[in-house]
């Protein structure tokens, strides 16, 4: 039988290798459910070190789920995607954009339950909000046609648990804006 010492230095070792191994796990608690998710530290540091602030200062905690991106709610563009985006708490203030971390470049692909950072049509205009991929989306990589200028977007992260609750969220009423009526409540998204 293990000690309670025994116990605590063998989560410790485990949650050190975790971290080591260059990913972060994070709990994003929504009114509709919770999703698990890790960062990837390693590949796209700058995108995972600003998400892990904004995390860690407490700023997505009252954000929401604002937005659903689903075939038949963008008639006009013709570069389909299924996404589910969400915002930091808008009374919190904004930290500086930062640098676009290229597909190309990280590896890190927009597959299904991908983290992404969401970007204006400025290439390194990313701030706080991210999306989560709801199945395959190559057109979000690096020369994908999504965006015009075919740099894509910031992969960061990827859902480990909790698609059940994207599809969810996915699947709420939303206006002709794909703005989610109402939007889902983010209650606190922490390290886990």
């Amino acid at each position: 039988m293990t000690s309670r010492r025994g116990l605590a230095a063998l989560f410790l070792c485990a949650s050190l290798s975790h971290a080591q191994s260059g990913q972060v796990s994070v709990l994003i608690e929504t009114t509709l459910g919770t999703i698990e998710a890790e960062i990837n530290t390693t590949r796209a540091p700058k995108t995972a070190a600003n998400f892990l602030r904004y995390v860690d200062a407490g700023q997505y905690n009252g954000g929401r789920f604002h937005r659903t991106v689903k075939p038949d709610n963008q008639p006009s563009n013709p570069i389909k995607i299924e996404v589910i985006q969400a915002r930091r708490d808008e009374k919190t203030p904004a930290y500086p954009t930062i640098p676009l971390e290229r597909t190309s470049v990280t590896g890190l692909l927009h597959k299904d339950g991908t983290l992404s950072m969401a970007r204006s049509q400025a290439t390194d205009s990313a701030e706080s909000d991210f999306f989560i991929c709801i199945g395959d989306q190559p057109s979000l990589d690096f020369g994908g046609k999504r965006n015009p200028d075919g740099q894509g977007f910031a992969a960061f992260g990827r859902v480990t648990k909790g698609m059940d609750i994207v599809r969810k969220i996915q699947a709420q009423p939303s206006d002709a804006r794909q703005q989610l009526t109402p939007p889902i409540t983010i209650l606190k998204i922490r390290r886990r």
